[in-house]
C-alpha cells in the first residue's frame, strides 16, 4: 500500500477510537530498566507524552495501560495522569482488552493500542486503531496503522495522541486553551 493510501486509511481508523491503551516498555517509556541497588524498578516517562494523554482524555476518550511488567513506578504515573484503567502484569493484553471493553461498552471497532514488540501484535491487529514508535521493531510498524516519527519514551505516544485528536477534527480545540486568543 502506498504511502499516502495508508495515511488515509490510518485517519479513517483513528476517527473511530473511542478508548486507547498503551503499552508501558518502549512506549511510554525508551524501553530501558534500570534498577537501583537495592533492586527498585525505575523508569523515565516523558512529559510531553503525559500532557497528549491528558489531551486525549479532555476530549473524551478513555485511556488506559495495558503493560506485561509490574512496577511501582507505572501506577504512580497512571495516578499522575488520573488514568482510570491500568492493567499490569497482563500475559494475554488481547483478554484484557476485551474484558475492558465489554466493562466501558465498547467494542474493538473503537479501541486502539500502541505497542511496541511481538507480544503487542494480537491486542494491535485486532484494534480498529494501532500505532508503535519508530523504533517499534520492524514486524511491529509493518502490522501498526501508524508508525510515529518519534522514539518510545521521546514523544511517540504524544505524536500518537495528537494524530487521533486530528483525525476526529479536535485538536484545535485541544489546543486552543494554550494558545494566545489572537492566534486561535
Amino acid at each position: 500500500m502506498n504511502p499516502a493510501a495508508r495515511h488515509a486509511q490510518a485517519v479513517d481508523c483513528a476517527r473511530r477510537v473511542k478508548l486507547m491503551a498503551f503499552d508501558v516498555d518502549g512506549v511510554l517509556t525508551d524501553g530501558s530498566l534500570i534498577y537501583s541497588d537495592e533492586g527498585i524498578e525505575l523508569k523515565a516517562f516523558n512529559t510531553l507524552d503525559g500532557l497528549g494523554l491528558k489531551l486525549l482524555q479532555q476530549a473524551g476518550i478513555s485511556v488506559a495501560i495495558i503493560t506485561g511488567r509490574r512496577a511501582p513506578c507505572v501506577e504512580l504515573r497512571a495516578q499522575d495522569l488520573a488514568i482510570p484503567y491500568l492493567f499490569q502484569g497482563v500475559h494475554d493484553k488481547l483478554e484484557v482488552m476485551r474484558t475492558l471493553l465489554d466493562e466501558v461498552g465498547l467494542g474493538l471497532s473503537e479501541a486502539g493500542y500502541m505497542g511496541d514488540d511481538l507480544v503487542d501484535l494480537p491486542v494491535m491487529t485486532a484494534c480498529a486503531f494501532s500505532a508503535t514508535p519508530s523504533d517499534g521493531q520492524a514486524i511491529v510498524r509493518q502490522h501498526a496503522r501508524l508508525t510515529t516519527t518519534r522514539g518510545g519514551g521521546r514523544g511517540a505516544v504524544r505524536e500518537a495522541c495528537e494524530f487521533i485528536l486530528a483525525a476526529q477534527d479536535k485538536l484545535a480545540a485541544a489546543w486552543a486553551p494554550f494558545l494566545p486568543k489572537d492566534r486561535q
